[in-house]
């Protein structure tokens, strides 16, 4: 990784799209720290830390913590996440989407649509905010003006935020919408690693802490591990082409493959499975809620922040839900993006065969088995990444950290596909220098 930053700051074309992509990102933390006119920064802060639950850990992890601060980045990315998602999840109910997406013209179609509901999405989530919290003290001054200014500035953070991502994407380097989620999570590091020296570290005696400090950077070094093991992981499915007559010569007969990867599905059934688990907390959180009822145990059940802890056991059943959850989307998230029947018919038409397995539908049997098998052992490696941090944080009663499961999957996967990016920069550039030899 370092010796592909150093190749990268040699060559002046892909410096320059890094320096810019560093300048976004300043961008980015200057206006998390620029509060909302009219707006108590206070508010969502202090009502968090009266809760019990932890529902809002991870919104607020990956807005940076612009949400507990009301800055003009409250919103962050999160709406164009959702939109992204409804309109992945649209093409597949809508003939005319799923065709548009297969040419150049629709996907940039597409991509304004998501754009639009980007919008929509952050409107409605700011106006929710203003009016619903706005007379509880979320607004200094409840009134029309103070609801118009907080609903216009959430909105035009949120969409500026999605310029930004596009913008990094167009003259920058890698998936800008990605870079910025990760940019945010990040910054939400130094401070979660200060709460781990103030709880395992900070009073004990030098053994001790060093003791502590080993165990902790080792977990976290082996979950970093582990996830990239989980994010490179694939298996490779050979593929036989059979000879064609072009001419008077036979061409062909090339051997390929097709890579599968084990976590096909990515950080998608966490986010699904977490977002279920969460809602009706979320919700119960802004009310008076009697957790000695039996809703409100059902409530404690579904939040992961009662899980492992040895005070109250039976609490950890939310646990199975929430591992079920992870499983049955990760098998729905990729049975919508990943299509054996299709490969199968197009390695047909290209003279394609798998050895030993004969081409149309007992290839895509084939290609569905294997893609089950693996699709059940990627959600077994998320099901360990999540579950360990929860673990971990029910035992040792520490508040859930940016380098935990889901935030993990994300910096890891960003990072790697960053790292590509950069590579095939600079690949594209030796061609161009080859090329301009001649």
């Amino acid at each position: 990784m370092l010796q592909t930053l150093l190749k990268a700051f040699k060559v002046k074309e892909v410096r320059s799209k890094l320096i810019y992509t560093f300048f976004m990102l300043v961008v980015i933390r200057i206006g998390s720290q620029l509060p909302i006119p009219g707006v108590n920064t206070s508010y969502f802060a202090d009502l968090f830390s009266k809760q019990t639950t932890d529902a809002f850990g991870f919104f607020n992890t990956i807005t940076g913590g612009s949400f507990t601060n009301m800055s003009i980045f409250a919103l962050s990315i999160t709406p164009y996440i959702t939109s992204s998602i409804i309109m992945q999840l649209l093409a597949i109910a809508i003939p005319k989407l799923e065709e548009m997406q297969k040419d150049e013209d629709g996907r940039k179609k597409i991509q304004e649509y998501t754009r639009y509901v980007t919008v929509a999405l952050a409107l409605m989530q700011s106006i929710a905010m203003s009016v619903g919290f706005g007379s509880k003290g979320l607004l200094t001054e409840f009134n029309a003006l103070s609801v118009v200014i907080a609903v216009a500035t959430m909105t035009a953070g949120s969409a500026m935020l999605m310029w930004i991502g596009e913008e990094i994407t167009q003259n920058g380097i890698g998936n800008g919408i990605s870079v910025v989620l990760l940019f945010n999570i990040i910054s939400s590091t130094p401070n979660d690693a200060m709460t781990l020296y103030t709880r395992f570290v900070q009073g004990k005696t030098i053994a001790v802490g060093v003791v502590y400090a080993i165990i902790i950077l080792a977990v976290i070094i082996g979950l970093a591990a582990f996830t990239v093991v989980l994010q490179d992981a694939e298996r490779r499915i050979s593929v036989q082409y059979s000879k064609k007559l072009q001419g008077r010569r036979l061409v062909g007969a090339q051997a390929s493959a097709i890579p599968l990867k084990v976590n096909t599905a990515g950080v998608m059934p966490v986010i699904f499975a977490s977002s279920i688990m969460s809602f009706p907390v979320v919700i119960a959180g802004f009310f008076n809620v009697d957790y000695s009822t039996i809703g409100g145990k059902i409530l404690m059940v579904l939040n992961s922040s009662s899980w492992f802890r040895p005070d109250r056991p039976l609490y950890s059943i939310g646990l199975v839900i929430y591992i079920a959850l992870i499983v049955i989307f990760a098998f729905f998230y990729t049975s919508i993006t990943f299509n054996p029947l299709e490969i199968a018919d197009n390695l047909k038409k290209a003279g394609g065969f798998i050895p030993g397995i004969r081409p149309g539908k007992p290839t895509s049997d084939y290609l569905n088995n294997m893609l089950n098998y693996i699709v059940l052992v990627g959600a077994c490696g998320l099901i360990i990444l999540c579950v360990v941090p929860i673990m971990v944080s029910g035992l040792f009663n520490v508040s859930r950290m940016s380098f935990g499961g889901t935030s993990l999957i994300i910096i890891v996967g960003v990072i790697l596909e960053t790292i590509k990016a950069v590579k095939s920069q600079l690949l594209v550039r030796n061609y161009k220098s080859f090329l301009g030899d001649f």
